[in-house]
């Protein structure tokens, strides 16, 4: 493809990325001479474009903090660094609204997905070991509620885990591809996958919800943000894994094995591991979900009547 660069900069500059050549993070670009890299907020990977002339030579992505190269790609989509939110309460007369009752009010799509009000703690067994994980309903109720329904409905058990990173440092453990549960399915098209609802036929997706810190501060959206959230990536943390579409998250979700603070504000924490993170620690790719329970808190769900 052809663009002239100066064009391409000046567009990252239009959806609000900022130049920075020396300190490279999220929602900042750097320019080396025919190389361009930018790292999208909502994206712990960054973009490399490489261009001869007004042609795009090589796209690839790669680690931000070591540069190492993960991958060629031959597109990649980068979407504005801007976010848009939603209430968290409101009071009318002497009727007050729960968070979640507001944002399925407000979003469109939002009333016909299952909310978790509360918290509830999901035990979730791993190479006969168990891993207890607590879910977080106040700060994520639409991310906690989609996790906690899909537990009930049994769609994690047998499922595989599908993506080990440890190297060169310890990153994440991420499972949740319903494709898993068969053990034909090729390896290499796991994480592809998402629920799909039998009522509709078509996946599920939930939207990007962060709510960032501060009392008043209203749950965010659909669109990543700076702020730093209640819900950070802590080692243990768990949290949906998605595509760049902010709004793309559906089953798959990952452990944290490590800070990474990076992704604060890019993907949706809403759990934590409680016990049982020497398991998460032990987790090799290709290992199984043998069984996911709910064991507190199931009747804070609330699904779509």
């Amino acid at each position: 493809d052809k663009i002239d660069r100066n064009v391409l900069l000046r567009r990252f500059v239009d959806i609000q990325y900022k130049r920075n050549d020396m300190a490279f993070e999220r929602g900042t670009f750097r320019v080396r001479g025919d190389t361009v890299e930018i790292i999208p907020v909502y994206e712990e990977l960054a973009t490399r474009i490489e261009f001869f002339g007004d042609e795009i030579e090589r796209l690839t992505t790669l680690h931000p903090l070591t540069g190492e190269i993960v991958s060629d790609v031959k597109e990649v989509f980068i979407f504005p660094a801007t976010h848009y939110s939603a209430g968290t309460e409101t009071n009318t007369g002497n009727t007050t609204s729960t968070v979640s009752e507001i944002i399925s009010e407000n979003i469109p799509g939002m009333k016909n997905l299952p909310r978790l009000e509360g918290k509830a703690t999901v035990v979730m067994t791993v190479n006969g070991s168990p891993i207890t994980i607590e879910v977080d309903g106040t700060n994520a109720p639409i991310t906690a509620g989609n996790f906690v329904d899909l537990v009930q409905k049994g769609v994690y058990d047998g499922l595989v885990f599908h993506r080990v990173v440890r190297d060169p440092q310890p990153f994440v453990v991420q499972g949740g591809d319903p494709q898993g549960k068969d053990p034909k399915f090729p390896a290499n098209r796991l994480g592809t996958g998402g629920y799909i609802d039998p009522e509709t036929g078509s996946e599920r997706r939930i939207p990007l919800e962060i709510k960032p810190m501060g009392a008043e501060q209203p749950i965010i959206y659909g669109q990543t943000t700076r702020r730093p959230p209640v819900l950070q990536h802590k080692m243990g943390a768990v949290a949906m894994a998605r595509s760049q579409m902010p709004d793309s998250a559906s089953s798959q979700f990952y452990f944290a094995l490590a800070d990474l603070g990076f992704l604060d504000g890019n993907y949706a924490v809403f759990g934590n591991v409680t016990d049982g993170f020497d398991v998460v620690n032990k987790i090799q790719q290709g290992d199984r979900i043998e069984s996911a329970k709910v064991t507190q808190g199931a009747e804070n769900l609330k699904t779509p009547d």
